[in-house]
């Protein structure tokens, strides 16, 4: 799929297929996470791939919504914190390197074929006790990640005269 095709592809998906996604397309997302540029190239990321019906229906306790744990696998972003580079300020860039490392992870799903839906709105600490996580380590975003089960419709984007300004 053609660079700018993904990009006005890519949707939000909340309905999945039962079907498996193939661990070659896994290895090829998780890839396109790991080359994503970070401050200072400090890279302070893990990405946890949530695989088991177990974890999965424990995850409940953290973001209850059905349609989340119908994909076949889930992925938690988690942020290092005493890894992420800081500004002199002391304002860290750890939630702009998870981000940049995110949007590689769902275009290259889009890519291939594959939907996600990006989600901040869980509880963390759950997160973190059921993935045993360290100090160190905050989960920053989930997604679940499989094949869409309905087409997305595109969605309003407001026009670049309202959102560019050139001086």
């Amino acid at each position: 799929m053609e660079f700018y095709e993904v990009i006005k592809k890519r949707r939000s998906i909340r309905k999945y297929q039962d079907k498996p996604v193939e661990e070659d397309k896994l290895q090829r997302i998780l890839e396109a996470a790991r080359l994503a540029p970070s401050a200072a190239n400090h890279q302070p990321w893990e990405f946890v791939v949530i695989k088991t019906e177990k974890i999965k229906k424990e995850f409940k306790k953290a973001y209850d919504r059905e349609w989340f744990w119908q994909a076949p696998l889930v992925i938690c972003a988690c942020g290092l914190k005493n890894e992420a580079w800081k500004r002199f300020d002391g304002k860290s860039y750890l939630d702009v390197d998870i981000a940049i490392a995110m949007d590689h992870l769902i275009l290259a799903a889009t890519a291939e074929g594959l939907g996600t839906c990006w989600i901040a709105a869980f509880n963390p600490y759950e997160v973190k006790r059921i993935l045993g996580l360290s100090d160190d380590m905050e989960p920053i975003v989930l997604t679940p990640l499989g094949y869409p089960a309905v087409s997305p419709q595109p969605t309003y984007r407001k026009p670049l005269k309202e959102i560019v300004r050139r001086l």
